[in-house]
Parts: structure tokens; C-alpha cells; sequence
């Protein structure tokens, strides 16, 4: 199973594609950000992330996607701008026919850590030992995505057991 998971943000945008295999073990496919210009308005930045994310989707077949949900920011323009680019995301990827289920951070790392307030530190260093990277992923948007797609796994798991047991 192949699965996306997203860090979303109108700057930078993290994306991790991993795969689990027989077994439970995950395998890392492909990692990274995209980012926009600064300078550019907000409907050019979003028109990018948009093509920057069909452009990847078209490239792989996944079964499943995960975008990270927004959490309660104190600057109410950053949350909205972070708000848009979660709607590019998830239209992006519902659009190439790809389901698509969204975690709060809490849950991601709850999922990755096994606690709902581990740090960034922890998430990163539990990334890398999951995934048998050398180092700790970079950058911080693309560790996050690779947590939102591990996180989507262990709970498309559980869910999968749990239908099977009824």
C-alpha cells in the first residue's frame, strides 16, 4: 500500500510517499517540499502547489493520502493562508481518484510516537528510526508529511483489523 501524506503550507509544503509492505514494514519511496515564491500573490502560489502536487501524484499510483489538519494558530492570517493550502492539497489529491483522510497533529503523533504531545525532536527521530533513514529527515515540512503518511498507515491498519473482526 502507497500511500502520500502532507504537511500543508502556502510557503512550504511537505509531501512523503511510503509504502507498507508485507509484514507491517514501511518503506520510504519519496520525500521533500515544494515551495512558492514569496513575492508572488496568493492565487499564483496556490496555482503552483497545485500543479507541483498533480505533477507528483501523476508519477506514483497510491492508494491512499493523508493531509495534516489545521490546529489552533494565534495569527489568524496564518491560519487561513495554511487553510488554503490544505484545500489545494486535498483537492489535488481527490482529484486524481486517490482517497484522502486528514490527522490532527495530536493523532500523528500519537500514531508515530505513541504520545499525543511528543515533541518535534521526537517525531523526527521516530520518523527516521521507522523508515531506516541515516539521519533525521530535512526539512521540518517534509518530516511532518512523512509522519502524516506513517500515521495514515498504522490507522488504515487498525481500521482494516477492526472491519475484518466484526
Amino acid at each position: 500500500m502507497l500511500v502520500i501524506g502532507v504537511d500543508p503550507g502556502t510557503a512550504s509544503t511537505g509531501y512523503g510517499l511510503v509504502r507498507q509492505i508485507q509484514g507491517g514494514e514501511l518503506e520510504l519511496v519519496d520525500y521533500g517540499v515544494f515551495t512558492t515564491p514569496s513575492d508572488q500573490c496568493m492565487s499564483k502560489r496556490l496555482v503552483k502547489l497545485y500543479d507541483d502536487l498533480t505533477t507528483l501524484l501523476t508519477l506514483h499510483r497510491l492508494d491512499s493520502g493523508a493531509v495534516e489538519q489545521l490546529f489552533f494558530q494565534k495569527n489568524v492570517t496564518t491560519a487561513i493562508t495554511v487553510g488554503q493550502a490544505r484545500g489545494v492539497a486535498l483537492l489535488a489529491i481527490a482529484q486524481a481518484g486517490v482517497p484522502v483522510d486528514e490527522y490532527t497533529p495530536r493523532e500523528i503523533k500519537q500514531a508515530v510516537v505513541g504520545y499525543g504531545g511528543a515533541d518535534k525532536i521526537q517525531v523526527q527521530k521516530m520518523v527516521k528510526t521507522l523508515l531506516n533513514m541515516e539521519t533525521i529527515p530535512r526539512p521540518d515540512d517534509a518530516a511532518d508529511a512523512l509522519a502524516v503518511a506513517i500515521c495514515h498507515l498504522h490507522s488504515s491498519q487498525t481500521r482494516r483489523h477492526l472491519e475484518e473482526s466484526l
